[in-house]
């Protein structure tokens, strides 16, 4: 084959392999707009469905409410404050509260989950507590915690902390558990030790199951921050629902459940923002192609 030819065709072949690359990228945008249009188009189409049960009397407004309302609500707050003081104060103490629990429960559930994954004889000897502690209905030790500690940030930090540590902690141990034995026996051989292999080999190995439970865990630290405040606070959204579903007031219940969810979604955006930067050498998802 003359040299030109095989030119031509080593250049045939590459513009082949771009075009197919500029198609699966089009098409992975198309089904991303796809699924976002869906997504929106769904969210529309049950708020117009609730907003015109309620108008049309098919279900209570009095105790379901409806989205004009709920918004009307949100914008009062907004602009006028809340019975509590400003909307973003409530929005503060509790993301304050949840972060905090959540912090402190991460650090504990990774310390222990690492350490208890590494030597056999804590496992051994605290993990039946832990199972005792797990099984536990972790909900109702907020009423504890609000006895002991008052109606201030530290019980509903406390009811944070339980909630988020037990489910870091069991991803943790497990990552632990889970790392290359070969892996781990070639560090040995290079001489490193018990805390170089740790440190650097054990933690990032298990950085991604740790990771998995950070998506759950926020949600978690959230819940115990509103069951404190829901049962006994001064300030917070968890007061903002006791006092409206004491006044009867459905929009204002659903109002701080909608300020909630939003909250929640950009803990969880940001995390996997994060997650995302982090594990850049990780392969994409066999169906994210698709």
């Amino acid at each position: 084959m003359p040299p030109e030819t095989v030119t031509l065709s080593k250049t045939g072949t590459g513009a082949h392999a771009l075009d197919r690359t500029q198609a699966r990228a089009r098409a992975a945008r198309n089904h991303k707009l796809l699924v976002y249009g869906t997504r929106v188009l769904l969210l529309v189409g049950l708020i117009g469905l609730w907003e015109w049960l309620a108008r049309a009397a098919v279900i209570d407004p009095f105790n379901f409410s409806m989205p004009s309302k709920i918004w009307d609500q949100m914008t009062q707050w907004a602009l006028h404050g809340t019975p509590q003081g400003s909307l973003w104060e409530q929005i503060w103490y509790t993301l304050y509260e949840a972060l905090l629990g959540w912090v402190i429960g991460v650090i504990g559930g990774v310390v222990l989950g690492i350490a208890l994954g590494r030597i056999r004889f804590l496992a051994d000897v605290l993990g039946p507590y832990i199972k005792v502690l797990n099984a536990l209905p972790r909900i109702v030790l907020a009423p504890i915690f609000l006895i002991w500690f008052g109606l201030g940030p530290a019980s509903k930090v406390a009811s944070a902390v339980v909630l988020v540590f037990f489910p870091v902690f069991f991803n943790a141990f497990q990552g632990a558990r889970e790392v290359d034995r070969n892996l781990v026996a070639n560090s040995r051989i290079l001489g490193a030790s018990s805390r170089q292999v740790t440190l650097q080999v054990v933690i990032p190995s298990a950085t991604s199951w740790i990771f998995t439970s950070l998506h759950v865990s926020f949600g978690f630290a959230l819940i115990g921050a509103i069951v404190g405040e829901y049962i006994g606070a001064t300030k917070g959204l968890g007061l903002l629902v006791a006092a409206s579903q004491g006044t009867f007031n459905a929009a204002g219940v659903y109002a701080a459940m909608v300020i909630l969810a939003v909250v929640a979604l950009l803990a969880e955006g940001l995390l996997a923002f994060l997650e995302k930067r982090l594990f850049r050498w990780k392969p994409a998802d066999a169906g994210s192609d698709r």
